[in-house]
Parts: C-alpha cells; sequence; structure tokens
C-alpha cells in the first residue's frame, strides 16, 4: 500500500520540485527494444508506440497494463459568475454532478465504453470562490485544502488516472489562468466556453483583464489562489499525488490544461507523466498545449468538458497497450525480418 499524499503548506510545491519521482529507463528501453521485434515495420504504428513506451516507463514494466482506470471530475463553483460571463447559471454545476452520479452525462456513457471508474468530488459548491475581479479568488488555506482534496480522491493503485472538470465559468478561469502563466494578449485566451455570444465574450476578456490587475502576483501558487478556483486546485492536487505515486494521468481539454499550468510554471517536470488527450475547439487550447510542449491524442472539435476527451483518449491508450503487449514478435510467429 503506497503512502497517502498530501501537502503540508502551498510552499511545499516549489520543494518537491527537486524530489520528483521519474519513469524507469530500463523498463522504457525494454519496452522500446520489444517494439522493434514485434511483426511490423518499425514505427509504423506511430505513436501507439511512444504510448506504449511511456506507459512503460511509469508503470516500471515492459509490458504495462490498465487493470484500474480511475476518472476524476472535481466541480467547484466561482464568485465572478457575478461579472455576467457565464451561459448558464450557476446551478448548473450542482444539476450536472447530480446528473453525473446518475449515469446521464456524456462522461458516464465514455467511461464504461473505456472501462474507467468514475467518481465526481464536488468541492463546497454552496461557497463560491470569490469573485477575482475584487481581489484573490481563494485564501492560501482554501488552495492548499481543495489540493490536498484532489490528492485525497487521488488512487496511488491505479494504472491511469483521468482527469476532468465540472464548473459554470470556469473557462473564464481557464483564460485568466493562461494568461497569466503563459503571457500574450488575454483575447487569445478567451473562447466561448459554453455558448457565450460576442458581447459576452468582449465582457469575458474584460473580466479577465481586470482579475490580472487586481491580482499581479505571478508565483505560480498565488496565481492558482488568486485566479483558479477549487476545482483546479483539486486537479493540481490529483497530478502530484498521481506523480508521487507513478501513477500516469490523461488530461482533459481547455480548463482541464489550464489547471495545471501554475505547476508548469513551477517546474516544467510535474507534468512528464501528464498526455493531453485531445486538442479542444476551444481557440487558445492550441497554443497552450504547445506551450507545454505536448502533443494531444485526438483532435475532434470537442468543447465539452467534464473529461470527455480523457475518457476517449483512455481507448487509444488500451489499443496500444493492447498491441504492445499481444502482438507476437517476429520469432514467436517465425516470421522473417526480425
Amino acid at each position: 500500500m503506497k503512502d497517502a499524499f498530501s501537502l503540508a503548506d502551498l510552499d511545499a510545491v516549489s520543494r518537491l520540485a527537486g524530489h520528483l519521482t521519474a519513469p524507469d529507463a530500463d523498463a522504457a528501453r525494454a519496452a522500446a527494444a520489444r517494439q522493434g521485434q514485434l511483426t511490423k515495420p518499425p514505427g509504423s504504428l506511430g505513436r501507439l508506440e511512444d504510448l506504449a513506451i511511456f506507459m512503460a516507463g511509469w508503470q516500471g514494466r515492459e509490458i504495462p497494463r490498465i487493470d484500474r482506470a480511475q476518472a476524476l471530475v472535481f466541480a467547484g463553483n466561482h464568485g465572478v459568475c457575478a461579472q455576467g460571463i457565464n451561459a448558464f447559471p450557476p446551478e448548473v454545476t450542482a444539476q450536472m454532478v447530480a446528473n453525473f452520479r446518475h449515469g446521464g452525462a456524456a462522461i458516464n456513457q465514455l467511461c464504461g465504453w473505456a472501462g474507467a471508474e468514475l467518481a465526481v468530488v464536488p468541492l463546497d459548491l454552496d461557497r463560491p470562490t470569490a469573485d477575482f475581479t475584487q481581489g484573490p479568488a481563494m485564501r492560501p488555506d482554501e488552495t492548499l485544502a481543495a489540493m490536498n482534496a484532489g490528492a485525497a480522491a487521488s488512487d496511488p493503485g491505479a494504472d491511469v488516472l483521468v482527469l476532468g472538470e465540472m464548473g459554470i465559468g470556469n473557462t473564464t478561469i481557464a483564460a485568466a489562468l493562461a494568461a497569466a502563466c503563459l503571457g500574450g494578449e488575454v483575447a487569445e485566451w478567451v473562447g466561448p466556453g459554453a455558448g457565450a455570444d460576442d458581447a459576452t465574450m468582449a465582457r469575458k476578456a474584460r473580466v479577465v483583464a481586470a482579475a490580472l490587475e487586481r491580482n499581479p502576483d505571478r508565483a505560480p501558487m498565488a496565481i492558482l489562489s488568486a485566479l483558479g478556483g477549487r476545482e483546479q486546485a483539486a486537479i493540481c492536487g490529483a497530478v502530484l499525488a498521481a506523480r508521487a505515486a507513478r501513477v500516469p494521468v490523461i488530461l482533459d481539454g481547455f480548463i482541464c490544461t489550464a489547471a495545471v499550468l501554475p505547476l508548469f510554471a513551477a517546474d516544467p517536470g510535474f507534468l512528464d507523466h501528464c498526455l493531453v488527450a485531445h486538442r479542444s475547439a476551444e481557440p487558445g487550447h492550441g497554443r497552450m498545449i504547445a506551450a507545454l510542449g505536448k502533443a494531444p491524442l485526438l483532435d475532434l472539435g470537442m468543447r465539452l468538458g467534464e473529461g470527455s476527451g480523457a475518457a476517449l483518449a483512455l481507448g487509444v491508450l488500451r489499443a496500444a497497450l493492447a498491441c504492445h503487449g499481444g502482438m507476437a514478435t517476429f520469432a514467436e510467429a517465425g516470421v522473417a525480418g526480425g
């Protein structure tokens, strides 16, 4: 049984950077050698080969497997909705949590298809974060509590962790995190979210600009507290806990990727065990994942959130491991060329 992961304070994040678990280089080399002996031309399975080697390194075995896939959807509410940046009322967050729990959402269907155990973690939905145009969205202790809630929900015994979120208004949160962590013009990060019209898009851009001006501290954890929400902080905690346990992570789209930008700002190595599931239709997501130096597994024009793209990408990951572990080698098949 692996020890539970938790943070004593927000400063612990920077201290972790020098003590990160690393993939098993021997297992990755063995997996790469096996790929060279399978009955196919070298490299012919493209990124499926890379995924198998990636998983071998993090699982520490030549033939990795997914016996248990955990999917977590964190939900939070945001005080900035008072600024009229959301297409749906904040009450929808709790209503969608109920829908998840009753099996009625897209994420339920996709997790059932992909073989992932789904858990939904609501975070103080009756207590939204503060409006970040007026000051920090969260106090440091609130950020820490949400990060530790995310860490506690992450199972160190899982073979892979699928992450998603739910929170009315959180595309605005994601745009603010991206602007603070990666720079650039605010308008480049603001997108339609759940269906914002042009007027709402312009209001979102003004709101994000106001939040950046009101909260100028660009230390990574200060950004998370000032501009993030509880579900974003929980995603960061889950990512750190998974890293401590060497559990690979599949991040969902625009909002989920933005949530981990403060970790990337603290140390890019914090995300070495993470895959980006898909390129969201939100316009800023392509720039965001390029800044992370990662390539999405899928590009299907999705922008639903709730972990839907990550669950779909889990199917691709399972396919990669099925080929890696199930195909015969040239020697086993009696085929010349190995």
